[in-house]
């Protein structure tokens, strides 16, 4: 028998020829009209403020479980290492991130142009910056997001100015840089740039953990953390150690030492991040690791 749909205030009820509208929120009732929806609102209020929350969780927490593509070395196409700052580098030329194992490869071969596009490395700053211009110029998101990164940090050019960063940052997001998004969650978070606010802060983190930045998500974890809202914060952090992020797996440990969270919850975290870590390692990238090492340099 199939079920009739009517109006959640006047108990119309739709038909193939006269649809009825979900209620945008909650997906719970349905309305004829927006009067009739209006009308509803007092009685409907409660109910769905709940359970919108609850649809906002379930996508907060089902998405962004894989790394996004540009986490990835576009030569070997494996993941790279976390913090992917340490374990490679960003060529202006192309914006692209080629891991340390890539690298050394192509230096073996005596070449001392861009592993990618074989551009022609800039040897000073105001040549690097020229090229980040130019991509700036074509609206390209990662070069926005690398000059704001440059103003927020003070390098050499240009100077440093926090307010300037977060602007920068704001266009890249809405460009569709995730790192941007990440970056504009710190600054509402440390009032760099911009007004301490940290419902603003978990709301970017929030876009950037559903798109796969590890680093956001464990943010999220953190500041539920610190709520001691515990199993929230749990279910942040294991997302973040299967993606192969460390300080994610540490957090987990100490509330287990606590007694926040469950030796299983523990045990899946670890075993999580160590499959998670094994993905990035190929035989390149340990020869590279190594060479870092006896040069001083500790990952």
């Amino acid at each position: 028998m199939k079920c009739v749909e009517v109006c959640a205030n006047c108990g119309k009820g739709g038909s193939d020829i006269f649809k009825l509208k979900n209620c945008n929120a909650c997906h719970l009732v349905k309305y004829c009209s927006v009067d009739c929806q209006r009308a509803h609102r007092k009685l409907h209020k409660k109910a769905c403020k709940q359970r919108a929350a609850e649809l906002k969780d379930e996508q907060l927490y089902s998405q962004g479980h894989e790394r996004p593509e540009r986490d990835f070395c576009p030569i070997c196409s494996l993941p790279i290492p976390l913090p992917t700052g340490v374990h490679s580098a960003l060529y202006e030329c192309c914006m692209k991130r080629i891991c340390a194992g890539c690298y050394m490869a192509v230096k073996k071969r005596g070449m001392d142009d861009c592993p990618y596009c074989r551009t022609t490395i800039p040897r000073n700053e105001a040549d690097i910056l020229t090229m980040i211009q130019a991509r700036v110029g074509k609206k390209v998101p990662e070069a926005i997001h690398l000059l704001g990164d440059r103003y927020s940090r003070g390098l050499s050019r240009p100077k440093k100015d926090s307010r300037k960063a977060a602007e920068l940052w704001t266009e890249a997001a809405e460009l569709g840089s995730i790192e941007a998004l990440f970056q504009l969650g710190d600054a509402y978070r440390l009032g760099k740039g911009v007004e301490m606010d940290m419902a603003k802060a978990a709301d970017f983190y929030k876009k950037a953990a559903m798109q796969g930045c590890v680093e956001a998500r464990h943010n999220l974890g953190m500041i539920e953390a610190q709520k001691k809202n515990y199993d929230r914060a749990v279910r942040h952090f294991l997302i973040s150690a299967k993606m192969g992020y460390e300080n994610s797996v540490e957090s987990i440990t100490r509330m287990f030492m606590r007694g926040q969270a469950t030796k299983e919850q523990y045990t899946e975290a670890l075993r999580g991040y160590q499959d998670a870590v094994e993905e990035t390692k190929s035989t390149q990238r340990e020869e590279a690791k190594a060479l870092m090492k006896r040069r001083g340099y500790v990952f």
